[in-house]
């Protein structure tokens, strides 16, 4: 095993099953430690987690003390919690543990054992992954029950001195193999202060960075001293090698970005987007509500449900045609139509309700270019014109046949060129939300500016929003992740 993580065990006969190792200390003596490694990646192996215990304390200690630690504090907490707020996990989501607790006699419960999301059994093995992504602690016991079917009873950290001898060869082999591919490994002669994490997907139809665009952050990135790399939705296992993540990918609610963003923040990481302003940004109905109590301004906008009576004709004659309908979780003009009469607006909704049992129907707003105010830490940054995409009135034409027509053209602006109620209107929306990376859509009417949507991962790529500002643009975001990773 390589001695990249310190081991915190209660007592040092806790480990003499195992292979002798320099990385074993006392918790005793790990709390009472004052000059703790700073960057120091910790396994706490204490037999007691529960709350203020000394295992607990030592995961407290070791986030203070800004170092690595499984579990994590909130993961302890979670596990604690589990019988009070976690769903039961239905068993017969995975055709494998289906197969594998059908197996099992129902009339009495039925405990596994996952070491660092490892099993036993080959049927459990995207099972005891998925925990151990939710939940991760170096033991992990999971107790099934049978009430005309099978669910997780119970979901608890295991104790190291109790395991039993296959359940020792479990753990060594597993510990073996996660220190090799979770912990990293040697370093570049070039040390840097901190590691960066750029979640991307290199296959995505319309990414919100090209390629060269995220090599110009990593670029941007070393001279912050900050060492970045791409990552993608297969090392989700490895984030906890990071300092901070950066999400460089459309994320949505029910999608592995947010999964990545959640598991950041929990473990105390720097993360853009945060969870916060993705569960904000993600949901346009979330947004109108948020916009309108504050009396920021947007174009007139109505919910519409699919189990009300809807009066159609009524919303025609508030909002006037065309009537633009949305989905709240559409991007890039994804679930975004326009009715241009009753019997569009009837059958555009009822083929949107097949996505949504919300709508949103807004007044259309008619202008040759919609601004996007690029804003971090409550600061415009750029500023861009997206013209809309020819013969067709949105920015993306996704029912276009070539890729040429596809979107508008651009024009890079300024700040000092944006009008100031553009810029003034922008930052007043973002502040409701938080001190990220968004991107606002903006409409400059003949009464002033309406907000269209909050982008909580606007678009960077090379050669658009960077034309004006070029690398300094880059330069700029990555000297705001080593703020707050020094504020950290």
């Amino acid at each position: 095993m390589q001695n990249a993580a310190l081991i915190i065990l209660d007592s040092i006969t806790d480990w003499q099953p195992y292979y002798p190792s320099q990385s074993i200390v006392t918790a005793s003596d790990y709390l009472l430690q004052q000059d703790a490694k700073g960057r120091a990646q910790l396994l706490n192996l204490c037999g007691d987690l529960s709350y203020l215990s000394t295992g607990y304390y030592v995961s407290l200690l070791a986030e203070a003390r800004g170092q690595r630690v499984l579990p994590s504090v909130s993961t302890i907490n979670d596990l604690a919690n589990f019988s009070h707020y976690q769903l039961l996990l239905p068993a017969n989501t995975d055709k494998q543990i289906s197969k594998y607790l059908g197996q099992q006699p129902q009339s009495e419960r039925h405990r596994v054992l996952i070491c660092f999301g490892q099993t036993e059994d080959p049927q459990l093995t995207n099972f005891a992954r998925q925990i151990f992504d939710r939940y991760p602690c170096p033991i992990i016991w999971v107790e099934f029950s049978y009430q005309g079917r099978w669910f997780i009873n119970n979901l608890y950290a295991g104790n190291l001195s109790e395991l039993e001898d296959e359940q020792q060869t479990l753990f060594g082999d597993s510990l073996d193999s996660f220190s090799k591919r979770v912990w990293r490994k040697a370093r570049a002669p070039k040390e840097y202060r901190y590691d960066l994490a750029i979640l991307h997907d290199p296959n995505e139809p319309i990414p919100t960075s090209d390629k060269k665009a995220l090599q110009k952050f990593i670029k941007a990135a070393k001279d912050a001293d900050i060492d970045a790399e791409l990552i993608t939705v297969d090392d989700y296992n490895r984030l906890l090698e990071f300092d901070a993540l950066f999400i460089r990918e459309t994320t949505r609610i029910s999608h592995y970005t947010y999964h990545f963003s959640k598991k950041a923040e929990a473990n105390g990481m720097v993360v853009i987007d945060d969870p916060h302003s993705i569960l904000q940004c993600a949901n346009k109905v979330f947004l109108k509500e948020l916009l309108d109590k504050h009396r920021v301004p947007t174009p007139r906008t109505e919910l519409i449900l699919s189990q009300q009576d809807i009066d159609y004709q009524a919303i025609g004659e508030r909002l006037g045609y065309p009537v633009v309908l949305k989905i709240p979780d559409g991007s890039f003009s994804i679930g975004v139509e326009k009715a241009e009469s009753i019997d569009e607006l009837k059958s555009i909704a009822a083929d949107l309700f097949k996505k949504s049992t919300i709508l949103l129907a807004q007044e259309f707003v008619r202008t040759e270019f919609d601004w996007r105010i690029g804003i971090l830490n409550n600061r415009a940054i750029y500023a861009c014109k997206y013209f809309m995409a020819r013969n067709h009135w949105q920015i993306y034409n996704h029912a276009s046949g070539t890729s040429r027509s596809k979107s508008g053209g651009f024009e890079t602006v300024g700040i000092h060129q944006v009008p100031k109620d553009i810029v003034k209107t922008a930052l007043q929306a973002t502040r409701l939300i938080g001190d990220g990376l968004y991107g606002v859509d903006m409409k400059l009417t003949t009464k002033g500016p309406v907000i269209i949507e909050i982008n909580d991962n606007p678009s960077i790529d090379s050669g658009v929003e960077d034309l004006l500002l070029g690398d300094e643009l880059y330069h700029i975001i990555m000297r705001d992740f080593a703020r707050r990773l020094d504020e950290k």
